[in-house]
């Protein structure tokens, strides 16, 4: 981890560990599947495993850049959201937070240069400030719901159903019929906790899988198209497309050239 966002690596890019950069201060540029967005201060990134980002501060820029392996500690809700949602980002607004961050990050920072560190110690920080994270995250993770209401554990189980389906050519019916439910009260869950309908959920996770693949693999567009439950390449490109703003076929030329 690191209050140097110089340490942080330039280019576009992608790493094989989960990133948390927490911004107390400027107004930095943050770059994600080839999307530029201003993040205006006190706010949280997360950057999945795999995920192609570049990180841009300006001169005023200050905060934490906390990095680590998924094997390090449970999976968070910031990982499991990231199958869902294109780009993780939120302003931080609770009074105090950015103090109670800068804290628990000091006291990582403090135990990691101790010789040895305790990881057990670092562990428990970390589960501690990403607790406090996905709280602040609110309605990113399900906060239009009331945590441990019935519609909020209803959603988490359609997106669990779903992680487990979402390659099939299947839609709202079949989601709805998993969790004996009707298609209508399914999606009334799905618009008041995360706001937004089955079918755009079900869309999300198969583009955001569809780019992991022509990142990862040399599987055709055909292929990758068809594993996702597309029967036609033309409607999967139609799709992705609109989405991401690019052709399969283009997205996977502009990741090869830059990582060639």
């Amino acid at each position: 981890m690191s209050a140097q966002f110089a340490e942080a690596p330039s280019g576009k890019h992608r790493h094989d560990y989960e990133e948390i950069i927490i911004i107390t201060k400027g107004q930095p540029a943050h770059f994600i599947d080839f999307k530029k967005q201003t993040v205006h201060s006190p706010a949280v990134i997360y950057v999945a495993q795999g995920k192609v980002h570049e990180f841009l501060p300006d001169l005023q820029t200050q905060g934490w850049v906390i990095r680590y392996q998924t094997e390090f500690i449970p999976p968070s809700r910031f990982h499991f959201y990231s199958n869902f949602l294109d780009n993780i980002n939120y302003p931080l607004k609770q009074e105090g937070c950015v103090e109670k961050f800068d804290t628990l990050c000091s006291l990582m920072e403090d135990e990691s240069m101790q010789s040895p560190p305790d990881y057990g110690v670092i562990r428990h920080l970390l589960m501690a400030l990403l607790s406090k994270l996905e709280a602040e995250g609110g309605e990113r993770f399900g906060g239009h719901g009331i945590p441990g209401s019935n519609q909020l554990v209803t959603f988490n189980h359609f997106l669990q159903v779903l992680e487990q389906n979402f390659k099939r050519p299947e839609g709202v019916e079949f989601y709805a019929g998993k969790m004996n439910m009707t298609a209508r009260n399914l999606n009334g869950v799905c618009q008041r906790v995360f706001a937004r309908s089955v079918s755009e959920i079900i869309e999300t996770r198969k583009l955001i899988e569809a780019r992991r693949l022509l990142i990862n693999t040399q599987l055709s567009v055909s292929e990758i198209g068809y594993e996702l439950g597309y029967r036609e390449k033309s409607y999967f490109t139609r799709v992705f497309g609109k989405k991401v703003g690019i052709t399969p076929t283009g997205f996977r030329k502009k990741m090869s050239a830059l990582f060639s």
